[in-house]
């Protein structure tokens, strides 16, 4: 009984070898141009500058709130710091004080016959919010 050895085909070499070549092909194509390539360092190098001056602008926007923070410790407190703040904040002032009408559109002083009036006559519009 003979046996009958078949010889690998040529086609079927050339095709594993073209299968291959496309395939690293493709690979160092991604290498070059793919979302984590060669290329794309630059913008992602760009990314991470941009996230770290976001970083350092929030560490010091929380520096400044914890310096704000510590103003109020009872070490810290003063006196005259709360009642300007509390007084802000509930829009109230005490007999003597300077009001001076503010636009709130623009920022800028109010002009005209508002601004011009004495402290008696502007007592007497905000006399209900005073303690």
């Amino acid at each position: 009984m003979s046996t009958r050895l078949k010889r690998p085909a040529f086609w079927r070499h050339l095709m594993i070898t073209a299968g291959l070549a496309a395939f690293q092909g493709y690979l160092g194509y991604s290498f070059f141009t793919g979302q984590f390539g060669f290329e794309s360092q630059d913008v992602l190098e760009a990314e991470i500058d941009e996230l770290g001056a976001k970083s350092a602008a929030l560490q010091a926007e929380i520096d400044s709130y914890r310096h704000r923070i510590s103003l109020f410790k009872s070490s810290n407190l003063d006196p005259d710091l709360v009642s300007e703040r509390a007084r802000a904040l509930l829009s109230m002032a005490q007999p003597g004080d300077i009001v001076v009408m503010v636009d709130p559109r623009t920022g800028k002083p109010v002009s005209g016959s508002g601004a011009s009036s004495t402290t008696d006559q502007l007592t007497g519009i905000i006399e209900a919010g005073i303690d």
